[in-house]
């Protein structure tokens, strides 16, 4: 087959974007269960068990998200931001400066 070859730079892209939807996943759906434990006006059982449940279901999307990017910079940002931004908001939360 001519062209069955596939370049370094695919096969790094292919590599960047799995790293993004295991690790940078992970931590997107760990954030997002935090902040939704923290945040949901509700008994703090039933928070933390919600947020663990939803944060499978941002783990899935995240995977998706990296593999359905046109680029692998595309990915990293779309989870990596929100990773950032809801591990930021946990922080404060915790830490006592939102309430």
């Amino acid at each position: 087959m001519k062209g069955a070859t596939l370049s370094t730079r695919y096969r790094l892209a292919v590599a960047s974007r799995g790293v993004a939807a295991v690790f940078a996943g992970y931590g997107l759906a760990t954030a997002s269960g935090i902040c939704l434990a923290l945040f949901l006006p509700m008994s703090r059982s039933e928070a933390v068990l919600t947020g663990v449940m939803v944060s499978f279901l941002v783990y899935l999307c995240a995977v998706l998200w990296a593999f359905a990017c046109r680029t692998a910079l595309q990915a990293w940002l779309g989870i990596g931001v929100p990773a950032l931004v809801l591990g930021g908001l946990a922080w404060l939360a915790k830490n006592g400066v939102l309430s």
